[in-house]
C-alpha cells in the first residue's frame, strides 16, 4: 500500500500568508491545505485527521485558542500556533490548552519549517518499555497511555512525551532547559516557559495529587513522584 504523505492545516484568515506557509511545507513533503475560518478548520480536521495544524491565535469569529480546544478533543495532531501578540500571557495560552509550539509575527517561513522539522524528529515509534508505575499513576510508554487509579488520563502528544521522560528516570531531576533538549533537540529555540506550562497542564489532568506525581525541585527543575 503506497503511503501517504502526511497532511498540514494552515488556517489564517490571511490568505496570503497561508498560501506562502502552505507553499514551504509542500516543499516539505505535506499536503498542505488552507483555510481561513475557525469553524471550518475544524470540520475539516475532523473529516481529515491532519497530522500538523498551524493555527493563527486572532481568527474572527471561532478564535485560534477555541479551534485549539476543539481539535483536541479528538486529535493529537503537532499544534503551531501564530500569534501577533508579543504579551507572553497570550503566547502562553496556546499551550495551555494543548498547542505544542508556538511562533510570532512577523516571522520567516524557513524557521517555521524548522519549528516543524524539530516536531518530527520527536520520536512516536513504540519502544519496548515496560509499564511504569508511581503509586495509583501507571505510564505505559508504548502504548503511551496514561491512567491514574485506574482512570484514563487524556494528555496531549507533547504532555505525555513530558511525563514519559520524566518518568523514565525515576528519582533524576531535570531542568526545565533539559526537558526541552531531550524532548525537542539541541536546535531548540523556545524559552524554558514551554516545560513549565506544559508540566502545569499534567498536574491539572492529575487532579488534586499533580504536585505530587509532578514534583518541584526548588531552584532545579522537575522529578517523578508516588504521589504521596
Amino acid at each position: 500500500m503506497e503511503s501517504r504523505s502526511p497532511l498540514a492545516l494552515v488556517v489564517d484568515d490571511e490568505a496570503d500568508l497561508a498560501a506562502v506557509v502552505a507553499q514551504y511545507l509542500r516543499r516539505e513533503g505535506f499536503d498542505a491545505r488552507e483555510v481561513h475560518d475557525g469553524a471550518a478548520a475544524v470540520a475539516l480536521a475532523r473529516d481529515l485527521g491532519p497530522d500538523l495544524v498551524i493555527l493563527d491565535l486572532g481568527l474572527p469569529g471561532l478564535d485560534g485558542v477555541e479551534v485549539c480546544r476543539a481539535i483536541r478533543g479528538f486529535s493529537d495532531c503537532y499544534i503551531i500556533m501564530l500569534t501577533a501578540r508579543a504579551d507572553e500571557a497570550d503566547k502562553l495560552k496556546g499551550l495551555l490548552i494543548g498547542a505544542d509550539d508556538y511562533v510570532t509575527k512577523p516571522f520567516s517561513p524557513r524557521e517555521l519549517v524548522v519549528r516543524v522539522r524539530v516536531l518530527q524528529r520527536r520520536p512516536r515509534s513504540p519502544r519496548a518499555v515496560p509499564p511504569l508505575a508511581f503509586g495509583d499513576l501507571a505510564i505505559d510508554p508504548a502504548a503511551r497511555r496514561v491512567t491514574l487509579a485506574g482512570r484514563p488520563v487524556e494528555l496531549t502528544r507533547t504532555e505525555f512525551d513530558v511525563l514519559a521522560f520524566l518518568a523514565a528516570a525515576p528519582g533524576a531531576v531535570h531542568s526545565r532547559a533539559a526537558i526541552l533538549r531531550a524532548l525537542w533537540g539541541s536546535d531548540w529555540v523556545e524559552d524554558d516557559h514551554a516545560a513549565e506550562v506544559h508540566v502545569a497542564h499534567i498536574r491539572q489532568k492529575l487532579g488534586p495529587a499533580g504536585r505530587r506525581y509532578v514534583r518541584t525541585v526548588r531552584g532545579v527543575g522537575y522529578q517523578i513522584g508516588d504521589g504521596t
